[in-house]
């Protein structure tokens, strides 16, 4: 039995095929009658190349086609192809009609292919986009955190801790003193000093202190003198002795 099937060849990871005529006895990658094209299954989408005609007239002479060659023929339309021709065979349609049915199903499926790749390749550049944009804000997150880590670090002096320069007189606050004292005369001066003077003055007539102190003197006088009459008196009725009373009932009946 003859079969229509894949031989691999290529890398380890990177496989590469061969679509291939062989003894069904034959090993995979043994050998083989016809080869009919190649198939790439490492690309989006996979890449083929069949010799279409040669496939067609295998299948038509009875060759067997494994499941992942006959999918790889019915992608390409061989299998379709070979239906019609079958049909052009048998009379049911001519050979025109049978050419130009495959034309117009080979146009609308080339025609979705690209379509397919197109969204692929689309898809493709957006997602590479977005891994630069990505890749991009990581990068000047990066630089910023160097330049940060990179800058000098500023010491701030606290306000208490800061020495306070003494303030000079500037030329504009020496002109302000000099006109001040030009506006106020030494007349100025000298009428508050004696108004001051006269307000002294004044409080001591309201308020003599010689004249208290010197009526206050008299009065402390005048009580010292008192207390020795007191205990002059004091004295002589202590000494006076009372007169007994047989004395007084006589000197009674003498006067009458």
């Amino acid at each position: 039995m003859v079969k229509i099937r894949l031989a691999r060849r290529g890398r380890k990871k990177l496989a590469l095929y061969d679509i291939v005529v062989a003894d069904a006895r034959a090993p995979r990658d043994g050998k083989f009658i016809e080869k009919l094209g190649t198939y790439n299954p490492n690309t989006q989408p996979a890449t083929i190349v069949l010799h279409e005609a040669n496939a067609v007239n295998w299948l038509l002479n009875g060759a067997q086609p494994t499941d992942t060659a006959r999918a790889i023929l019915a992608y390409k339309g061989v299998m379709f192809r070979k239906h019609l021709q079958v049909g052009v065979l048998k009379g049911a349609l001519s050979q025109e009609q049978a050419d130009e049915k495959y034309t117009t199903w080979r146009d609308d499926k080339e025609n979705r292919i690209n379509a397919h790749a197109e969204s692929i390749e689309g898809r493709k550049a957006e997602v590479k986009k977005l891994r630069m944009e990505g890749e991009s804000r990581k990068n000047n997150a990066r630089a910023e955190e160097l330049a940060r880590k990179k800058a000098p670090v500023v010491v701030e002096t606290p306000a208490e801790e800061a020495p306070v320069a003494a303030a000079e007189p500037t030329p504009a606050a020496e002109e302000a003193v000099a006109v001040v004292i030009q506006e106020t005369p030494a007349e100025a001066v000298t009428e508050n000093s004696q108004a001051a003077e006269e307000a002294v003055a004044v409080a001591t007539q309201e308020t003599p202190v010689a004249e208290a102190v010197a009526e206050n003197s008299q009065v402390a006088e005048e009580q010292a003198a008192e207390k020795p009459l007191e205990e002059e008196t004091r004295v002589i009725t202590e000494e006076v002795p009372e007169k007994p009373a047989d004395e007084e009932e006589t000197r009674k009946t003498d006067a009458e």
